[in-house]
């Protein structure tokens, strides 16, 4: 009898001594998934702000955003200026994503309604390839909006209500380009723009303007069926959301940074 208690006990004793060794074996924690690898610098071109912040593999911010007035008149030179003393300020990345406002090919720029004609024909991409010696690709600022907001299911719209109004369309995830919704005609002779951008804000006041909204949206959803439409830019945080249809989402304006990383996917 004894010598069964003592024989219980050592396979106790083993046990508890292999399970300590274990507990002294164990692997370190991996570092979080993303913190490793390039770096992306995502700027975002606007009418009226130059913003800008670094994001990590997986697309989480290293820093603060950055943000200065847009110069005017924004013409290239001025702009990049202005860009190269935010950047000058950035932690150390490896690449560059930038949303412009107008249609871009190749990282030409073929239109900027919204900045100094000059812009047409302007390679933004090589100017910026020559000012950090890094790789850039440049989209349209609607379009990298929506790579940050969308879920990637079915069609789905973004719009930002900013100085105009910039649009992207997404089919199951994958971008249709430069979709230039803001100029095209809306109604009374006026395009979607002129009833909704920032010059309409401010001479209708937001009461009314939240109507063209909201008429704005009522057109484009049989046309489009879109299962999401996404509401962004600096102007959206005024619209109120239980005036707006279910399938209609208020998303922050940081996006047209985060989708950034995305040019890169």
């Amino acid at each position: 009898m004894t010598k069964t208690v003592a024989r219980k006990a050592a396979r106790r004793a083993k046990k508890a001594v292999g399970t300590r060794v274990e507990r002294r074996a164990r692997v370190a924690r991996r570092p979080r998934s993303g913190s490793e690898g390039p770096r992306t610098l995502c700027i975002d071109i606007g009418g009226t702000g130059l913003k800008m912040l670094v994001l990590d593999a997986g697309g989480r911010p290293i820093n603060e955003r950055a943000r200065i007035a847009t110069p005017q008149p924004a013409t290239p030179a001025s702009v990049l200026r202005a860009l190269k003393t935010l950047i000058a300020a950035q932690p150390r990345f490896d690449r560059v994503s930038v949303g412009f406002p107008g249609v871009v090919h190749d990282g030409v720029v073929k239109t900027a309604p919204n900045l100094a004609p000059s812009w047409h024909g302007h390679d933004l991409a090589k100017a910026l390839r020559t000012a950090t010696r890094k790789p850039v690709r440049v989209c349209n600022d609607a379009d990298v909006q929506g790579l940050g907001d969308i879920a990637g299911k079915g069609v789905e719209l973004v719009l930002t209500l900013g100085t105009g109004l910039g649009s992207a369309l997404f089919v199951d995830g994958r971008l249709v380009p430069n979709l230039e919704l803001g100029h095209h005609p809306f109604r009374h002779g006026s395009t979607y723009e002129d009833l909704v951008g920032k010059a309409a804000l401010e001479k209708a006041g937001k009461k009314r303007w939240r109507r063209h909204v909201r008429a704005a949206i009522a057109q484009l959803d049989p046309i489009f069926n879109y299962r999401t439409i996404y509401l962004g830019g600096g102007n959206a945080r005024l619209l109120k959301p239980a005036d707006l249809p279910k399938n209609a989402r208020i998303t922050s304006n940081d996006a047209g940074l985060l989708g950034g990383i995305a040019l890169w996917r």
